[in-house]
């Protein structure tokens, strides 16, 4: 698959979770969050399974058990990752929701420093607090705005960098993308309904209520889209990868405007774009860096070429 494909493969997969914020936000009017994550995931997984067992019959070669370790642990990243965003959506709006998730993009290249010793570019720094910034308007100019939510939402964006990197790690070494989701449905699967059957009591009436989001949530949001984050990162880094599913941020302020009647404060909008510009710098700085490096070892070899004798 060529770089381009996989990116649009992550765009895709963007969008899906813009929309995807809508439907976590409205399924907890009759469910709670831990119960909304394990009926989503339990449904990812069911949907996940039969693209799994082809993909086992299709590869004969076993899986390590070392693999196996490697995908039950970005299931518990998943798990954190989501059920810390939704326990967010609770006390904040699908918007802020979904720029505050999208930091994930500045945060990855620095957890890659922290945890695996990567270098990230210079860019990443001032992106880092032009982020931060971003924050502060998006709560109204004051980090005592920023509610429970938003701080939840926040702490989900760290376990979704950490998902992110273990998905980078995984997902080309273990050579199964429909085993590594199905794996990472599951588990999150099993750990949001132990959590729900100890927080929450579950009932039946209320599932059916919520079927709708639960639906999108199981197939679409989590069972389609994690599948193509996953086929989409296997061909491209993982710093690429983070600012295509940044999308997700801008989706999410579209379907919530357009579906729910959301506003942001007009000093939030600046907030907004400091936060979308940090994400975009990540990636697209580098970028230019090295083409215009290309473009100066061009010059410089060219201007070598001409002064060399040609006799």
């Amino acid at each position: 698959m060529s770089r381009l494909r996989a990116n649009c493969l992550l765009l895709l997969a963007g969008a899906v979770w813009g929309m995807g914020f809508v439907a976590q936000s409205t399924a907890m009017d009759a469910v709670g969050p831990w119960t909304y994550t394990a009926a989503k995931f339990a449904l990812a997984a069911l949907t996940l399974l039969p693209f799994a067992l082809w993909e086992s019959r299709r590869v004969s070669v076993r899986i390590p058990t070392w693999t196996w370790g490697g995908f039950a642990l970005v299931g518990a990243a998943l798990f954190l990752a989501a059920i810390t965003q939704q326990i967010g959506l609770l006390e904040t709006t699908v918007t802020n929701s979904g720029f505050l998730t999208g930091l994930y993009v500045v945060l990855t290249p620095v957890l890659a420093l922290v945890l695996l010793r990567s270098h990230p570019h210079w860019i990443v720094w001032p992106a880092a607090l032009a982020a931060f910034a971003g924050i502060v308007l998006l709560g109204g100019g004051s980090l005592s705005a920023l509610g429970p939510g938003d701080l939840w939402t926040i702490v989900s964006a760290v376990f979704w960098s950490v998902q992110i990197l273990l998905i980078g790690i995984f997902a080309s070494r273990g050579g199964r993308p429909y085993t590594l989701s199905l794996a990472q449905f599951t588990v999150t699967a099993v750990l949001a309904a132990v959590g729900a059957g100890i927080m929450e009591t579950p009932d039946l009436a209320a599932m059916t209520a919520a079927w709708p989001e639960i639906v999108y949530g199981g197939v679409f949001s989590s069972g389609l889209a994690f599948t193509l984050q996953i086929l989409g990162q296997r061909h491209t880094t993982a710093a690429q990868a983070s600012i295509f599913l940044s999308s997700e941020a801008l989706f999410a302020a579209l379907f919530g405007a357009l579906l729910l009647g959301e506003r942001i404060p007009s000093i939030g909008f600046l907030g907004c774009g400091l936060i979308f510009a940090a994400m975009l710098a990540v990636e697209l700085v580098p970028v230019i860096a090295r083409r215009g490096d290309r473009r100066h070892d061009r010059r410089q070899l060219d201007d070598g070429q001409a002064s060399t004798p040609s006799g």
